[in-house]
């Protein structure tokens, strides 16, 4: 499913150049459940990014499904991102000045998104939107902007955003580094439930609360892989 092959990122610094990831190879099969755990610092949004096709890698390349993501335009490999790929971060990246609905729409898959000529958006995805919104438990919740929401619901708010396309894989970067128990297993039982039907899920972290759901947990180390 996704591929780094021989990855490494240079980031130049006032001090010289930090090598955040350091020929990383990987193979991540459809379907499975991998954690990469690391502290603050290791690289491990760095490698996410650069899974998710919106961080080039210094040397090396990324598969996904078989192709080149860096070898893609940028306008394939932004189509394939919004078709095949889930994100999820820590700090939620709402648009503040959009409902929560309205910030699910934004990842509708193309046959449900809104129609110019419409006027606004078609009932379908709408529909689809709020049906995800009340599976997280964000029913009545639906009008309220990111200002208005709980950290929780912010979460809860932005992987049904990942989710509502339906993608191929989700890659979560900290996802419950910011919640309380009972929001973080809120989070983590719709990223099981997601992986029960298929979907590949890549989470990064420096905790150990992913552990159970994890067929395989892998340390990220000065830049380097290995397994836990």
């Amino acid at each position: 499913m996704i591929e780094p092959q021989e990855v490494t990122r240079v980031f130049r610094a006032s001090r010289g150049e930090v090598k955040a990831l350091d020929g990383i190879s990987l193979r991540i099969e459809r379907g499975e459940f991998v954690v990469i755990r690391g502290p603050s610092g290791s690289g491990k949004t760095t490698l996410l990014l650069t899974l998710g096709g919106m961080l080039r890698p210094t040397r090396g390349r990324v598969l996904f499904a078989g192709r080149d993501l860096y070898a893609l335009g940028e306008r394939d490999r932004s189509r394939l991102r919004s078709e095949s790929i889930g994100f999820v971060f820590q700090m939620f990246h709402l648009v503040p000045y959009l409902t929560a609905l309205e910030n699910v729409l934004l990842a509708a898959r193309p046959r449900l998104r809104p129609e110019a000529a419409s006027g606004g958006p078609r009932r379908d995805a709408v529909r689809e939107a709020e049906e995800i919104l009340r599976s997280f438990g964000l029913a009545g919740r639906e009008r309220h902007r990111p200002a208005q929401l709980s950290a929780g619901e912010k979460q809860r708010t932005a992987l049904a955003r990942a989710l509502v396309h339906r993608p191929d894989v989700v890659l979560a970067d900290e996802p419950t580094g910011n919640l309380d128990p009972e929001n973080a297993a809120q989070v983590m039982e719709g990223l099981e439930r997601f992986h029960g039907e298929g979907g590949t899920v890549v989470f990064v972290t420096h905790g150990t609360l992913a552990d159970r759901y994890a067929g395989r947990i892998l340390e990220l180390k000065g830049g380097r892989l290995e397994p836990a």
